[in-house]
């Protein structure tokens, strides 16, 4: 009976910590411009089915796709027995399920050690590549100590965890051969008998013991990862399907239309016009910002973005400006946003904005918007929106353009083009053609 209150309150404790940070998380997104995304359902149930669900841009690199199918997919579907052990911890009992699904509960256990064994697999391989291999992309400049932190405390939580598993069901095993109380005779361990043999000398209470221990390590260690989870890179497990189901549907590189500039373009075009048409209310909005000086300046979804964001690099590994040994570091773009969100929320550097601050000047006039980023980014993550909406706020409220911008902003103004001519002297050039 103790042992059923002390998991009652380890299991609410756990889901109200989670609520709490996700709630927090969530009231952070909604600090964002309003943008309404309700066009093409279907088209993006199915980009969440290819993207989210398939992993089709993961295994664009067969190796790291590989583990992480094995890592991602393993340790989803491992985590459908918590329920069981839910139900048993609840009710103080063991394997509550097998006698109601008996040869399928079997099988399923047996599905289930095979799937830890590849998550333990993956994860040896991941912290292989990056600590080892050292993989360039995981240690560009912004991977400072805690994202590398961060990422090697989830890899090693979960070998832990899987490993908790499978130790579990070995003593399981051997005590079931014994026909120790409490241990009913369920389940399949075709990884777990591999384990067998290192405590098969054990006494029943040792290894009762050693069972219960691993039982409570794998539950709380999962209570404490899903709280760990807001808190770290990896919220991306949650946050990955939703942000890929508001994908930018139209070609990347198309610019977001501002209204204010729009209206004022129309009445130029036509003097007639309502100046006042597409605002909404009737009026214009004295106080609306151009582009984005700080994250509220950005839309909801470019703040979902930067918590969706895995850190893997892959944006900065293709990104030509990168590559050249410019500034410009899209991954830093965006994990400079959700940074930038946090302090705020903390309270810390208040008085600071994310232009300037925390990301250059020189950093986003090196892009080139050719998207590569986000055509690469495995959770579609559009970093190039970001980029431009605070080089709109540097040209059109700073007036603080790059020179050469400006010349051609003048040359546009008096010519009509680009170029220093005017309009009679474009063709001169051909006049010696014959």
């Amino acid at each position: 009976m103790l042992s059923s209150i002390i998991f009652i309150l380890v299991l609410f404790t756990g889901i109200g910590l989670f609520t709490y940070n996700v709630r927090k998380i969530s009231r952070n997104i909604k600090k964002g411009q309003s943008q309404k995304i309700r066009d093409n359902i279907p088209k993006r149930i199915k980009l969440m089915l290819s993207v989210a669900i398939s992993q089709t841009k993961m295994v664009r690199r067969p190796i790291a796709g590989l583990m992480h199918i094995f890592v991602y997919v393993g340790f989803i579907i491992i985590n459908i027995e918590i329920f069981e052990i839910i139900i048993d911890g609840i009710l103080h009992k063991h394997r509550v399920f097998a006698p109601f699904f008996g040869d399928l509960y079997n099988a399923l256990i047996g599905a289930f050690e095979i799937l830890a064994f590849l998550v333990i697999f993956g994860c040896l391989v991941f912290l292989i590549r990056r600590n080892i291999i050292r993989l360039k992309r995981f240690h560009l400049a912004e991977m400072t100590r805690w994202p590398r932190t961060d990422a090697n405390i989830i890899l090693i939580t979960e070998v832990f965890l899987m490993s908790a598993f499978l130790i579990m069901d070995a003593s399981d095993s051997i005590l079931q051969s014994r026909n120790a109380a409490h241990y009913v005779q369920a389940g399949y361990f075709p990884v777990g008998n591999f384990i067998v043999p290192l405590l098969i000398n054990f006494s029943d209470s040792t290894l009762i013991f050693i069972e219960r221990f691993c039982w409570w390590f794998h539950i709380i260690g999962i209570f404490a990862f899903l709280n760990y989870v807001p808190y770290s890179k990896h919220f991306h497990i949650f946050l990955s399907f939703p942000n890929v189901y508001y994908s930018k549907l139209v070609p990347k590189a198309m610019f977001n239309n501002m209204e204010s500039v729009t209206n004022e373009v129309k009445i130029m075009l036509y003097p007639n016009a309502d100046p006042y048409a597409g605002t909404g209310n009737g009026e214009v909005d004295e106080n609306k910002k151009f582009g984005a000086k700080d994250f509220t300046d950005l839309s909801w979804k470019s703040l979902m973005d930067a918590y969706t964001c895995t850190e893997c690099g892959r944006c900065s590994d293709v990104c030509p400006a990168n590559i050249t040994g410019k500034k410009l570091s899209p991954r830093k773009i965006i994990m400079d946003t959700r940074d930038r969100i946090e302090d705020s929320a903390n309270k810390k550097l208040s008085d600071k904005t994310l232009l300037r601050d925390y990301i250059k000047p020189e950093e986003l006039w090196a892009c080139t918007t050719c998207n590569a980023c986000t055509q690469e980014c495995p959770v579609n993550i559009d970093h190039v929106s970001v980029i431009l909406e605070m080089r709109r706020f540097i040209v059109l409220e700073e007036s603080a353009a790059p020179s050469t911008l400006n010349a051609m902003f003048t040359n546009i103004e008096n010519n009509g083009a680009p170029w220093q001519y005017p309009p009679s002297e474009r063709l001169k050039w051909a006049e010696d053609i014959q």
